[in-house]
């Protein structure tokens, strides 16, 4: 019985970087010598077990066969008899195909280290065609590890998964469980780059597909193509280290640009409202968390309003503020004004534009949430006690008036 640390872990500490987990393969083994030496059982498609002190996963050695299309069509097979090498043989990536024994040695059959130095993502064998998962997390990879280029034949390969429909048969929460995590890496525009070279993001994402070529006024958006746009737009939230919600609203912000017909093309008039059908449908199908969903709506649908707040009246800034329940959320409001300048600044030549709408909205906000609301209520109630409907009226003239002075100040500061 041999045990090895494989996978992430070894490559990680190759490359230098931190190790998060460490992942390991037992040789030699049956489950009943792991429950014996104090191992604890969770793996119910394959013989997985917890360490006694660490609770490190360690997976008996095991080889797998396709028997179904879609990733969950496999047969494993785990035995005392299956080598480190037949175990190696089937994961995906030559950098993820190392494994280190207790005394350091790498055990690399297909030559990782070779490629970790070149820094080539390669296919470890044609069994790489009978996961489509593979295509998600090499996509993930490459958000991950911006150095890093994909081998032709690997590319070739994924494209050919792609036309025999194997991306179709994926689920939506592996798909979500996926793109989220690549959304929160360095650079994800690296994971649409990839899914777009291989054809699968007009399988998994049409909706943002389809904006690539679709052209916008040059003189607001310099690099005028949307799907270039978004790309920017998503990578400036991260390097903001924004959360998962902020990112996936920078990345579908737009959607709405790709259902415009050509002949209102570049100006996209209206677009805000195709984009919140667009983000509605996506999160259906990817069945995506509501918190995430419902700010990826907003501002969709209210990134054009952030965008004009100077033009705004004191009144409309107040609709603004109820429409986004605000007076609720402050805090998710704020976060949709981080998602809109990340729409503003991420444009060529924008970057380091300042963007004043958001301090001035939050201004305005906290005018309005400084209003008694509840004293107004009551006061009214008790001069009014058979019109119950003045009192939101009533609120809403005091939160207007509150935020009056802000908008006086904007006005003369212009």
């Amino acid at each position: 019985m041999k045990t090895y640390v494989v996978g992430g872990a070894v490559r990680d500490e190759m490359l230098g970087l931190p190790v998060q987990d460490h992942d390991h393969v037992v040789v030699g083994a049956t489950p009943d010598d792991m429950i014996r030496a104090g191992f604890r059982p969770v793996g119910k498609d394959f013989p997985v077990f917890l360490h006694p002190q660490t609770n490190e996963e360690y997976a008996l050695a095991r080889t797998e066969r396709k028997t179904a299309p879609g990733y969950t069509g496999f047969v494993f097979h785990a035995a005392p008899d299956v080598t480190l090498e037949q175990d190696l043989a089937r994961r995906d990536l030559t950098v993820n195909a190392m494994a280190r024994a207790d005394d350091g040695s790498i055990v690399d059959p297909f030559n990782g280290r070779r490629d970790l130095a070149a820094r080539v993502f390669r296919h470890v064998s044609p069994a790489f065609e009978e996961d489509p998962v593979r295509i998600l997390r090499l996509a993930r990879f490459s958000a991950r590890f911006g150095s890093f280029s994909i081998a032709p034949e690997t590319n070739e390969l994924m494209r050919k998964m792609v036309e025999a429909g194997e991306v179709d048969a994926l689920v939506p929460e592996r798909v979500w469980q996926e793109l989220a995590r690549g959304l929160m890496e360095e650079k994800p525009s690296r994971m649409f780059e990839v899914l777009r070279g291989c054809g699968a993001l007009a399988r998994i994402l049409p909706e943002l597909d389809c904006l690539w070529g679709v052209p916008q006024p040059a003189q607001h958006h310099p690099e005028v193509d949307t799907g270039l746009h978004v790309m920017m737009v998503l990578d400036l939230a991260a390097r903001r280290a924004e959360n998962l919600a902020v990112r996936f609203a920078a990345l579908t912000h737009d959607l709405g640009k790709g259902a415009t017909p050509p002949e209102e093309w570049p100006r996209h008039h209206g677009h805000e409202a195709h984009s919140v059908r667009l983000v509605e449908q996506v999160c259906r199908r990817l069945k995506v968390p509501n918190e995430v969903r419902d700010l990826a709506l907003m501002t969709a649908r209210e990134h054009g309003n952030v965008g004009r707040a100077k033009e705004l009246r004191a009144d409309t800034m107040l609709r603004l503020f109820e429409h986004c329940d605000a007076f609720r959320k402050p805090e998710r409001f704020e976060q949709m004004l981080r998602a809109t300048e990340c729409d503003y600044r991420g444009r060529s030549g924008f970057e380091d534009r300042p963007f004043p709408q958001a301090a001035y909205l939050l201004r305005g906000l906290q005018a309005a949430r400084a209003v008694e609301a509840g004293r107004i209520a009551l006061e009214t109630a008790s001069r009014y006690p058979q019109e119950p409907a003045r009192i939101p009226e009533a609120i809403r003239r005091a939160r207007v008036a509150a935020i009056m002075p802000v908008w006086q100040a904007e006005r003369l500061a212009q």
